[in-house]
């Protein structure tokens, strides 16, 4: 648990004592506000401190300490940094700082992107090892997660109006708070005894009158019983407005680049660049009006209106695009750019002192958050139409060639009826989508006090809960929809569903046959024909039968109860310095996550998704930990401060077994000035619910294959003897095997995903040394680096299909566990050797391995009261190493100065306050990142012009000017972010920079006492 002071009056009292000029650099610390503040620079010296006034908890310990005296580098965001932030998202905000740049912000939640029931969701991602290993805490506890079987927690439950600061601690946690954490902690310390009444509300809007946010926030407290007791409740709102995928840049098509390979470079010259930018790219052989193949060549020939279809220019080898044309643009296809979420947070907070051995207190939440976005329309690809439907425009007709349909399909003449192939993005059905209900229940009831005046006991239980019913819509039923595509002419010359007229009607498909099951054919039947011939042609009547939204539940719970005692020897012994400190105690945790899935779903009735089964799954895990702090020596020449710490903690999972995890640390000053520290940790992760419990669960991808001509360059040096090894082996030769060129390789290929019972803990060392110098000849500095170096090993991976089939053939050998999973064609024909099926699963095959360094400078001065108060404040991040190793024995690859993994970043923050106003000026950076992997440009260093070899560098400006009145009950207050407006870069829809561009806000922030 982190409390902030042992009571609310010693905490006053320290205030008090540091403003009073306790401590110079102290005071200047709490005083001016901090977009990245160190945690260390709000605690005097202890010899300026009492006992009382210094010992506090502070994130990554449960021991009361000096915080300065803390091993740990602890990067903390501020209340007054929010504020001047402009954001009112938390991710948005924290995705700036070095170790949090690869978080899941809401626009990596829309459209197309998020997972299902994750829409506009935003996960915290420490160091890029993922979300489920980023462990949030609030006050120091659990938060019950927010996605099916993970450990994620959505930071929109968080109450942005009631937090005091933000501590973010990587690496080495474990032993403190458990598992989860291996990369580390983001702790939400909360405000505690709140009083009086204070409200925020602040509109924002972009440069181009999209992307609105509204926020408006009341917290109320008052404290009782003559300050015993406090009561505080806080209600917030925020909503942020949807922006759809054509509202920029990276929705027209003429200005959306892609890069595909290089016509000109054929045979391949070293001069010219393999891949080149294109601009106006398209879907070939898709679109809204429907594309007739009537040769069944894969080459379109009339639009479904009857018109000639133009082609465009086919990029050869370019992966099915084509420039030009009448086929859908590439631009804007994802959907989305950012999804329309609202949130409604209510908190309750209480606590009262009964005597100083006794506290109650008790937090209680409710989360309300709707979310909606859409992302692409269904897809039709190949689909034969038979001849004898009356919606055929006549310019096709009259194209059609008899015979044609059985030949392409090898089959007898006449055993197919005749026919064409036809591809079609239905846009007139209506975009699919996430609507999103997401409720959040937490509770926490505790007491706690002195034992006596060197020991205090917490004892807590916390419970949580979220629900989310989400609603996936515009989906098509199978045989609804084959139906109604199947149009005859009725005797009375009216249009209706084939299978109506003959209820045992049966329809040849280039890839289905679909008897009816969910509606009976028929004389009277439910079935209306449908008009896919043109754009918007389809009738509402045959939209509404076979067009359905799939309906389903999330439910996870989390029950916690903990206990421990704190507290040190100085009843019985000191060190010369100082008393040893201690904490010691145990936890019970159970979780449990339940996924229930659309009847429709579960049964494989849905022609745009295969079968998705229900999860249902927990485990629960009994520790114990203990903590030491030992202060060898203080206040000795050469030796202001020697101190070491350590910890351990043993856990036991029903599901993992026992794990152990430990840490130790120490701080060494060898004069006030400066301070070395440093930590080594052995941490683990328990597997969570979904990779355990998830059943077999039908999934479909487009997959690009390896082995293609195309990329047997780009893969490892492996990849090439591989690739002709499987495929000779299939009776292929390697050098001519290129799936690109056909259109079946665009069709989406059918696979499994699944958990896996059997998985271990994985394993991560982590080690920390870092050096802080406070000059006492500059009052008002500091200034502090540290190192950090993670190794993570058995790591819990589970590969998408692409990487899937990627690792199958870039590791020494076929005999891996990748290639097992890998299914091909073995029959002759056109599509022989073609990928189809795969399994994914997560393994405890990964390592992951990442080092840099931390960084931050902050100085704050006062030269002369006439100029006002300065603070500046820089916070970097070095990341010196980056690199997975998919397996043992596999080759490793690096992945720095990969998308998200810069190797230098950084945010600096200028403040000047003048009386009542108040500027503050802010930069994010990073560092240009690669276009493409590392390995594919050693593969091939004519890749791309090099120009082309890296993403921009992110330059973000942030401006606000607040002013204060009525004795600064108000502020006023506005600004705007990305002031030189910033954009994605031209083949990007939302990086480096966001595609919300410049954005301007204002608000106003009252306080009554």
């Amino acid at each position: 648990m982190v409390v902030i002071s042992k009571n609310a009056l010693a905490q006053k009292a320290l205030v008090k004592h540091m403003l009073a000029g306790g401590s110079s650099l102290a005071a200047l610390a709490l005083a001016v506000p901090a977009t990245v503040q160190a945690q260390e620079t709000v605690a005097t010296p202890a010899s300026a401190q009492t006992a009382e006034e210094a010992e506090i908890v502070v994130t990554g310990t449960r021991i009361a300490m000096p915080e300065a005296d803390q091993a740990y580098p602890v990067l903390t965001v501020t209340d007054e940094a929010i504020q001047r932030s402009g954001e009112t998202n938390l991710t948005e905000l924290l995705a700036e700082l070095p170790a949090l740049t690869g978080s899941l912000t809401s626009q990596r939640t829309a459209g197309s992107l998020p997972a299902a029931g994750e829409a506009g969701m935003n996960f915290l991602n420490l160091r890029n090892l993922g979300a489920d290993r980023t462990l949030v805490l609030v006050n120091g506890r659990r938060h019950v997660s927010s996605s099916a079987g993970t450990a994620a927690v959505d930071i929109n439950t968080i109450p942005v109006g009631l937090v005091e600061r933000i501590d973010v601690l990587t690496g080495g946690v474990s032993p403190i708070y458990g598992a989860d954490g291996v990369s580390g902690v983001v702790n939400f310390v909360l405000k505690r005894d709140f009083e009086g009444i204070e409200a925020n509300l602040q509109n924002g809007v972009s440069s181009r009158g999209d992307a609105a946010e509204r926020y408006a926030s009341i917290v109320a407290g008052k404290n009782f019983a003559g300050g015993a007791g406090n009561v505080a409740l806080s209600y917030e709102y925020r909503h942020s407005g949807r922006v759809t995928g054509d509202a920029r840049r990276s929705g027209r098509p003429n200005d959306f680049f892609v890069f595909r390979p290089n016509p000109a470079d054929r045979p391949d010259s070293p001069g010219l660049p393999d891949r080149i930018p294109f601009n106006d790219l398209r879907y070939f052989g898709f679109s809204a009006a429907g594309a007739a193949d009537v040769n069944i060549d894969g080459l379109p020939d009339f639009l479904g209106t009857g018109g000639v279809y133009s082609r465009g220019t086919i990029i050869p080898n370019g992966g099915g695009l084509a420039q030009g044309g009448d086929s859908t643009p590439v631009a804007a296809y994802g959907g989305d750019l950012q999804p329309s979420v609202s949130t409604h947070n209510i908190n309750l907070l209480a606590s009262y002192e009964v005597s100083p051995a006794l506290r109650l207190y008790a937090e209680g939440k409710f989360v309300s958050v709707r979310s909606f976005t859409q992302s692409q329309p269904t897809r039709d690809a190949g689909i034969l139409i038979v001849a004898s439907n009356p919606y055929i425009p006549d310019a096709i007709r009259a194209a059609i060639i008899p015979g044609r349909v059985a030949a392409a399909l090898g089959a007898p003449p006449g055993a197919v009826p005749d026919g064409f192939a036809y591809s079609r993005d239905n846009y007139d059905f209506g975009l699919r989508g996430q609507r999103n209900k997401r409720e959040t229940v937490r509770g926490v009831i505790g007491v706690d006090g002195e034992i006596s005046d060197h020991a205090r006991y917490d004892l807590s239980y916390t419970y949580g809960r979220t629900t989310n019913d989400f609603t996936d819509f515009n989906y098509r039923i199978t045989d609804r929809y084959f139906a109604a595509l199947d149009a005859a002419r009725a005797p009375d010359g009216s249009i209706v569903c084939r299978s109506t007229l003959n209820a045992n009607a049966t329809r040849a498909d280039l890839n289905y046959r679909a008897p009816a099951v969910t509606f009976t054919p028929g004389a009277g039947s439910a079935c209306r024909p449908v008009n896919l011939f043109g754009g918007n042609t389809a009738n509402q009547a045959a939209l509404d039968f076979f067009l359905t939204d799939l309906k389903s539940r999330v439910r996870l719970t989390q029950h916690v109860v903990g206990g421990s005692v704190s507290g040190d020897f100085g009843e019985y012994f000191e060190l010369p310095g100082g008393p040893v400190g201690f904490a010691i105690g145990g936890e019970y945790r159970k979780e449990s996550s339940s996924f229930t899935p659309d009847a429709l779903l579960e049964a494989g009735r849905i022609l745009d998704r295969t079968a998705v089964k229900a999860l249902s799954g927990s485990y629960d895990v009994k520790e114990g930990f203990a903590e030491l702090q030992v202060p060898v020596l203080r206040d000795r020449p050469g030796a202001q401060l020697l101190q070491f710490g350590a910890a351990i903690r043993v856990s036991d999972y029903s599901t993992a077994g026992s794990t152990t995890t430990w840490k130790v640390d120490g701080t060494y000053a060898p004069v006030r000035d400066v301070r070395v520290r440093g930590t080594y940790s052995h941490s683990v992760r328990a597997p969570n619910i979904g990779e355990l419990f998830n059943p077999d669960t039908g999934s479909t991808a487009t997959i690009l294959d390896p082995c293609s001509t195309l990329r047997t360059a780009n893969g490892t040096q492996y990849r090439a003897a591989n690739c002709a090894t499987l495929l000779s082996g299939l009776g292929i030769n390697p050098a001519t095997f290129n799936p690109d060129a056909s259109p079946a390789s665009r069709a989406s290929i059918p696979g499994i995903a699944s958990g896996n019972g059997d998985l271990r803990e994985e394993t991560a060392k982590t080690w920390t040394a870092g050096v802080e110098v406070r000059p006492s000849m500059i009052p008002g500095l500091v200034a502090s680096i540290d190192w950090y170096d993670i190794k993570l090993t058995n790591a819990i991976s589970t590969p998408t299909a692409q990487q899937l089939v990627n690792l199958c053939v870039d590791q020494p050998t076929l005999a891996n566990p990748f290639c097992a999973n890998v299914t091909r064609n073995t029959a002759a024909g056109a599509t022989a050797g073609f990928i189809t099926g795969f399994r994914v699963n997560p393994e405890n095959v990964t390592r992951f391995s990442s080092s840099g360094a931390d960084f931050k400078i902050f100085y704050a001065f006062e030269p002369d009261a006439r100029y006002g108060r300065f603070d500046v404040r820089l916070a970097g991040g070095y990341l010196d190493k980056s690199t997975t190793i998919s397996l043992p024995g596999a080759p490793e690859v690096d992945e720095l100065r990969q998308r998200y993994r810069p190797k230098w970043s950084g945010n600096l923050d200028l403040a000047w306050t003048l009386d009542n106003v108040t500027v503050n000026y802010g930069i994010n950076y990073f560092g240009k990142t690669l276009r493409f992997t590392a390995q594919e440009l050693a593969a091939q260093p004519d890749l791309v012009a090099p120009e082309y070899r890296f993403w921009n560098e992110r330059w973000e400006h942030d401006l606000q000017i607040a002013v204060s009145a009525y004795e600064d009950r108000a502020t006023f207050y506005a600004g705007v972010n990305n002031l030189f407006d910033r954009q994605p870069d031209f083949d990007q829809v939302n990086y480096p920079a966001s595609f919300r561009g410049r954005f301007l806000y204002a608000g106003i922030r009252a306080r009554l006492d």
